[in-house]
């Protein structure tokens, strides 16, 4: 039952605002990453910890995900919102076979994406990097996808929306 609630939670926020966002954080070999690099796929930001069961609980999903789509339309990002050195969190990555991009932060209240009231904090990035979608709380790569598709059957149906009133207009 939980996982119903979590997964329909996730389906169902959408933020008022869909206003383009960007941030640059360290990654674990201090190199800077900035969200507008993966402009044009979807981006899942996952804020975790070393110390969080739900998140590390995650992670194989999260993996999962990333791997199926990083070559497609989607990436996962993950944020360690945690105060622990760079050459422990790049232990903790490579040993829990972590192979999206880990960047690293302080904690702080709001991020540039949003609040952070709790671990695991999960934002959705459109292709056009606009945060679209936030949950609280564990999310499944099942989850993801299905937000995914239909948000991408969204998008597919206004562009084929605007082409056809493009073409009445052009036909005026």
């Amino acid at each position: 039952m939980r996982f119903i609630l979590l997964f329909m939670g996730f389906l169902a926020f959408t933020p008022a605002d869909a206003e383009t966002v960007d941030f640059t954080l360290p990654d674990v070999n201090g190199k800077e990453v900035s969200l507008s690099e993966f402009r044009g796929k979807w981006v899942i930001v996952n804020y975790w910890a070393t110390w969080c069961p739900p998140c590390l609980d995650e992670i194989p999903d999260l993996v999962e995900f990333h791997e199926k789509y990083k070559d497609k339309d989607a990436v996962v990002l993950g944020i360690n919102y945690e105060e622990v050195n760079r050459e422990y969190l790049k232990e903790f990555v490579e040993s829990h076979l972590m192979s999206y991009p880990v960047l690293q932060m302080d904690p702080v209240p709001v991020t540039e994406l949003g609040p952070v009231m709790g671990l695991p904090t999960t934002y959705i990035i459109s292709p056009a990097g606009e945060r679209i979608a936030r949950q609280e709380g564990p999310v499944t790569g099942a989850a993801i996808e299905a937000f995914l598709e239909k948000k991408r059957r969204q998008f597919r149906e206004s562009r084929s929306g605007s082409a056809a009133h493009m073409t009445a207009a052009q036909r005026q």
